[in-house]
């Protein structure tokens, strides 16, 4: 077995050829730019070895799975410039997890919020616990799930899509990201979710490698042109932030 850590970003490689990447963050796993760019490079690494088989994706401790964008990050925002490079940061890695060539499995734990639907919805495949409620917050400060919105639509459609996006402050189950097609199986606790994603991970890593590179082309049909379309939405929610109307949103909800 093989294991890099970076920070807040570690992996690992087993003698299976399983690849575990796991972030943490102690904001409840949140995502600044530093962590989501070496979130990133740790997917693009392990798609690039020939020793993966396949990726499992997770965050570290027991509860919160992500919850999406550093507030702290967003309200040092400045200028669009910075506000587009922020959140490119998650263009990456959807895009990181579109272009690399093995099936990613992601373990999700608990909450998942904003960014954190985007992880789920860019893996091949999710598993969750009955605690993974879900919520698309980002209407609610201001701005929009716009550059996950291709993603999360691509896995449950636009009318669940429009459900969570209008309805921005509460959450929705881990049932109803079954039923709606974002997680594929939901399990009762953290044991079992470890269980199952073992399980299920050393299957895919004892199927023939080309044809798990081929079933990953035919999943991600389609989005080829998602490199200039995250860009694009990337700039429109970096120049939202800056409104006075985000900034305050911000500063009262971290003041909470």
């Amino acid at each position: 077995m093989s294991t890099i850590n970076d920070g807040n970003v570690n992996f690992t490689i087993s003698e299976e050829g399983i690849a575990t990447i796991s972030f943490y963050h102690p904001a409840q796993n949140s995502l600044p730019s530093q962590l989501l760019k070496t979130l990133a490079d740790a997917i693009y690494s392990c798609g690039a070895n020939p020793e993966v088989r396949v990726i499992i994706l997770q965050s570290g401790g027991d509860r919160t799975f992500c919850a999406g964008a550093s507030f702290d990050e967003l309200l040092a925002i400045k200028d669009e410039q910075t506000g587009a490079a922020f959140f490119s940061g998650f263009a990456n890695v959807i895009n990181a997890c579109r272009k690399c060539g093995k099936i990613i499995i992601a373990r999700v734990q608990g909450k998942a919020v904003g960014g954190g639907v985007g992880l789920a919805a860019a893996a091949d495949y999710c598993l969750a616990t009955e605690n993974a409620s879900v919520k698309l917050s980002e209407l609610a400060i201001g701005i929009g799930p716009f550059v996950i919105s291709p993603a999360v639509m691509r896995k449950i459609g636009l009318p669940a899509f429009s459900q969570l996006t209008i309805r921005a402050t509460d959450f929705q189950s881990a049932h109803w990201a079954y039923e709606k097609g974002l997680f594929n199986e939901v399990y009762d606790d953290i044991p079992a979710l470890n269980e199952a994603v073992l399980t299920l991970s050393r299957k895919l890593a004892a199927y023939h490698p080309s044809a798990l590179v081929n079933l990953k082309q035919i999943l991600w049909e389609g989005t080829g042109d998602w490199d200039s379309l995250l860009t694009e939405r990337a700039a429109i929610s970096g120049k939202l932030v800056l409104s006075e109307f985000t900034q305050q949103a911000l500063q009262q909800f971290l003041n909470k």
